[in-house]
């Protein structure tokens, strides 16, 4: 081709692309460099959906550990009183056990023992529909999670580690340990 039939360049065209760089004016180098970018801003993409899911379950984690532990505060809410007011309930259990029969046969005791008695019936009722309840201690063997042995008695007639005799009562507040039973406990004779 001879200089006269080459095309000749639109002046406006020509001073348009003089700023912009020749990479960008190769079609196919353009098309690669728009590839790598969406490329870019997929990855980018999928790693916010992933940092937002990971955000959202551990938004659900938080939300089940704080209706768990409101749960858990109103079940195990009365754990305190229920403690203190266990030496009540032990102490009218001793009043009991210290009442003669000879007192009992008396006119003027039955009446004051009664009352006594009822007390004592009314804690173990209010301790039940609170989900307080005594643990069972006698002739069982010795539940370190639930008893603490005081003492070990020799013993022909009982397995070693039987609880043979309950010092204090132990109980439970739902399925938790509110105070464990204190026992005397079976051991080989010497």
């Amino acid at each position: 081709m001879s200089e006269d039939t080459k095309p000749q360049e639109d002046p406006a065209v020509a001073a348009e692309l003089n700023g912009v760089p020749e990479d960008l004016l190769d079609l196919d180098k353009a098309s690669d460099s728009l590839d790598d970018a969406l490329s870019h801003l997929r990855s980018d993409l999928d790693a916010a959906k992933q940092e937002i899911l990971y955000a959202k379950a551990e938004t659900q984690n938080v939300r089940r550990r704080l209706e768990k532990d409101v749960a858990d505060a109103r079940t195990y809410a009365a754990t305190g009183f229920a403690r203190d007011i266990l030496s009540v309930s032990d102490n009218l259990s001793r009043a009991l056990d210290a009442i003669g029969a000879d007192l009992r046969e008396d006119d003027k005791a039955k009446s004051f023992i009664a009352g006594i008695e009822a007390t004592a019936r009314e804690i173990e009722k209010v301790f039940g529909l609170h989900g307080i309840s005594r643990i069972a201690a006698v002739g069982l063997p010795l539940d370190p999670n639930q008893h603490q042995a005081m003492l070990e008695v020799p013993s022909a007639d009982a397995e070693p580690g039987t609880v043979l005799q309950e010092l204090q009562a132990g109980y439970m507040i739902k399925d938790r340990l509110l105070r464990p039973a204190m026992v005397a406990v079976s051991k080989k004779p010497d």
